[in-house]
């Protein structure tokens, strides 16, 4: 089985697997998609809101960036599963992007969407101030 890309390839981020273990804002599958975050001022702050979240994050890591994605791993916190974050910030329609997926297993509980809902909380809030 191949690997899915990481990164950003004409506009869009890797696509979902059919398993039920990631989210993404460029799906078309109904039970993965979630809402793009608005951006906070422009492009620079934006990822900068986007980092500080990341970095408050336990078991994360920034593993790639470039001038509009951001690369992260989250490890989870008894088995080390890694699971890759990622955000594609788009100039054009001014939000962010981003796809959360599991590395490994076929179910993660809803760990994914659980994760990028409580990090769009945190950007919201933080865009905010």
């Amino acid at each position: 089985m191949s690997k899915p890309y990481l990164g950003v390839k004409d506009g869009q981020l890797a696509a979902c697997p059919s398993s039920p273990n990631c989210v993404s804002t460029q799906t078309d599958q109904q039970d993965k998609k979630m809402d793009p975050l608005p951006f906070s001022e422009d492009l620079e702050t934006s990822k900068q809101v986007i980092k500080e979240v990341l970095h408050q994050m336990e078991r994360t890591t920034v593993e790639t960036e470039t001038e509009n994605y951001i690369h992260s791993i989250v490890k989870s916190k008894w088995m080390k599963f890694k699971d890759d974050v990622e955000f594609y910030f788009d100039e054009d329609q001014q939000v962010i992007h981003f796809r959360s997926a599991s590395r490994t297993g076929y179910s993660d509980m809803g760990v994914n969407r659980k994760r990028m809902n409580g990090i769009a909380e945190h950007y919201e809030s933080m865009r905010r101030k």
